[in-house]
């Protein structure tokens, strides 16, 4: 499999590792039968997300593509970190082999799963969140069977 140098790179030396004490919100997604488990912290004042840390236990690509993903939003309003997308997160880090989308898939559920949570704990409507469904129990990308 092939990975671009920017995924090596967050992967061998990801950003933000680590976890915010009291942070604004908590998103955790993951799926145990693959082992992909993805923790986002957010840390937000005056709905701008002023740091955001992760907690990933998986492969290579969900790592870096949890690192990414911090680089990304931090700096961004809770509105503008929502347009941070799988594919948004897959360019960034010049591409993700197909049988990896997934890890991407989980960085962008677990940044919305913090909004979420942020959301709830301060009793914040976020019209963008509604109707978001975060699938944390996805198996889709079994269907490749890597040699």
């Amino acid at each position: 499999m092939q990975y671009s140098d920017k995924v090596m790179d967050h992967f061998l030396n990801p950003r933000n590792v680590g976890q915010i004490e009291n942070a604004s919100g908590v998103g955790e997604v993951g799926n145990a039968k693959c082992g992909d488990i993805m923790k986002i912290y957010l840390d937000i004042e005056n709905e701008i997300i002023k740091d955001c840390k992760f907690q990933t236990f998986g492969c290579g690509s969900a790592i870096a593509s949890s690192s990414m993903a911090t680089e990304m939003v931090i700096g961004k309003t809770i509105h503008e970190a929502l347009a941070v997308t799988n594919k948004a997160v897959a360019e960034a880090l010049d591409g993700l082999p197909p049988v990896k989308m997934h890890c991407s898939v989980l960085a962008e559920q677990a940044i919305k799963a913090a909004l979420i949570d942020y959301a709830q704990k301060n009793n914040i409507h976020i019209p963008e969140l509604d109707g978001v469904v975060i699938d944390d129990d996805h198996d889709h990308h079994h269907d490749i069977e890597e040699d």
